[in-house]
């Protein structure tokens, strides 16, 4: 049995995580969500196919990874084990809180997000929530795009399962399809309402060396802390992009 089995997922409290880290857009996730907007924008002429469909895989309860594929997919899978936050995510895809417009307004700043009229409305058309076990069950592909956001390094203690987490996610999508991963570096773990839940600690190298192999244009950037960190226990955000190969 994996060691992220082990854990009571289910019982994951999404407000708490909501409230302790995105209710207020941090200066960490600003700029990754700037990197992200960056690269999907500046692909969005040649990466996409038509109908293209995208994946984020651990959505947990964050909706920016979705909203930063949202004008290039027809449809958008979000996939997540805790059933928690499966319903978390399936009342915010139908029609998400303020508390998210900043994170648009932001991507917004590129021409290509402008296009799309209202996200409100379209990520309640185009999302998709699934509950699955990362490690276990993920199918359906492949994908076009995808994004995986503070899963790999945050689902257990085994730097095992990183890679296996990593080895399922790149599987998942097509050749040549574009990707985007964020991590915490060094985490310690966090607290999530009154439960503590596990972390691998993973800087930069661990990175490169878990994507080289199966990456093309492979960039790997270190965020670092700007501003006020979220909380104790880590040491910055990396961010890595590029394409299947």
């Amino acid at each position: 049995m994996p060691e992220n089995a082990v854990y009571d997922w289910d019982a994951f409290d999404s407000h708490d995580y909501v409230a302790r880290n995105y209710a207020v857009l941090s200066e960490s996730d600003r700029r990754i969500l700037e990197t992200a907007r960056d690269f999907f924008g500046g692909i969005a002429d040649t990466a996409f196919p038509p109908g293209a469909r995208g994946v984020d895989i651990g959505s947990g309860s964050n909706l920016y990874p979705a909203l930063s594929m949202l004008p290039f997919c027809d449809e958008i899978s979000l996939l997540e084990h805790s059933a928690s936050n499966v319903a978390w995510l399936r009342d915010q895809t139908a029609l998400y809180s303020p508390l998210w417009d900043p994170y648009w307004e932001l991507l917004a700043t590129h021409d290509a997000y402008r296009r799309v009229a209202d996200p409100r409305a379209a990520l309640a058309e185009r999302a998709r929530v699934r509950q699955v076990d990362l490690l276990a069950d993920v199918d359906d592909g492949p994908w076009d795009v995808g994004t995986m956001f503070f899963v790999a390094e945050s689902f257990s203690t085994s730097m095992a399962e990183f890679h296996a987490a990593l080895r399922r996610f790149i599987g998942v999508l097509r050749s040549r399809a574009p990707f985007f991963i964020a991590f915490m570096e060094n985490s310690q773990g966090y607290d999530v309402g009154e439960l503590r839940f596990p972390a691998v600690a993973v800087e930069r190298a661990d990175v490169e060396r878990a994507l080289c192999e199966s990456a093309a244009q492979l960039t790997v950037e270190r965020i670092g802390t700007p501003g006020t960190p979220l909380r104790d226990g880590y040491t910055g955000m990396l961010v890595a992009h590029g394409t299947v190969k």
